[in-house]
């Protein structure tokens, strides 16, 4: 198992530099990998830095730490743009990039900007959105006239570092939504609230998991590698090894500001992964 930071860009970790003194403290202390929310706070009158921005500067502060987001509601993104952006990172961190993916689950950020909230539509964007983003970022000439994108002979260049592309995470509790990430290379969820009180054990997450394998058995991808992301709080007393035992690849603590004040999330990021 990989153990991994999951950072709210949101109250006390908007400011960037911020992050970076967790990133740097992080991968001092033996974390494998540092991921960010991508949330617009500010449309709902809540303290938020940018994700992409700070991940830049994390990376030019770190040498080993896996990066991206977790996650990106990707259907208030332009996919072209995401493209671009992570192409951009995963060269000027040596190939360190993950995007994670989902639908988002504050209305507010989308209707605030005239954006439809609407979760069908939602999702709908966000499958024709991953495809986009995963033929620029395989290195295709992109032509591409969907529901929502146009795409008229494009070509990302340089496309990342990565071969044969940044690996993609999807967000996902619903049936429909575990089938989505079933047909990329893995998937997230939060097993705790803002606060670290636990929401989903390792039996509901296992319940979710055979899902997501039942599709990827069905597709006859069950043998290609797939990572299992598990967000929580050891804080809270969960135990890492149960969600090992039923498959997890990565642990990602959570540090939140609504979780503890930034000097006791520093504490907690020295201290080091739950090994």
């Amino acid at each position: 198992m990989h153990f991994g930071l999951d950072v709210a860009n949101l109250g006390v970790t908007a400011d960037a530099r911020r992050v970076v003194d967790l990133a740097v403290a992080a991968e001092a202390a033996g974390w494998e990998g540092l991921f960010l929310w991508d949330s617009w706070g500010f449309a709902w009158e809540m303290p938020s830095g940018d994700p992409w921005v700070t991940l830049a500067a994390v990376a030019q502060a770190t040498t080993t730490l896996r990066l991206g987001t977790v996650i990106t509601p990707l259907p208030r993104r332009r996919p072209h743009m995401v493209a671009f952006t992570l192409a951009t990172l995963d060269l000027l961190s040596n190939g360190r990039m993950v995007f994670g993916a989902g639908l988002g689950g504050v209305p507010e950020e989308f209707s605030a900007f005239g954006a439809d909230a609407d979760a069908k539509v939602r999702a709908a964007m966000l499958d024709e959105a991953l495809d986009v983003v995963a033929r620029l970022l395989n290195g295709e000439r992109v032509n591409h006239q969907g529901r929502f994108y146009t795409l008229k002979d494009v070509e990302l260049d340089p496309r990342g570092q990565q071969s044969p592309r940044i690996p993609i995470w999807i967000g996902a509790t619903s049936g429909n939504a575990l089938r989505r990430a079933a047909r990329w290379d893995g998937w997230a969820i939060y097993t705790v609230d803002e606060k670290g009180a636990v929401e989903r054990g390792p039996n509901q997450v296992a319940s979710f998991l055979a899902t997501i394998q039942q599709a990827r058995r069905e597709a006859g991808v069950e043998q290609q590698p797939y990572d299992v992301v598990v967000t929580g709080a050891t804080s809270s007393g969960e135990t890492v090894e149960a969600y090992q035992a039923i498959g997890a690849t990565w642990w990602l603590e959570t540090l939140h500001g609504h979780r503890l004040p930034f000097d006791a999330l520093m504490a907690r990021v020295v201290a080091g992964p739950p090994r």
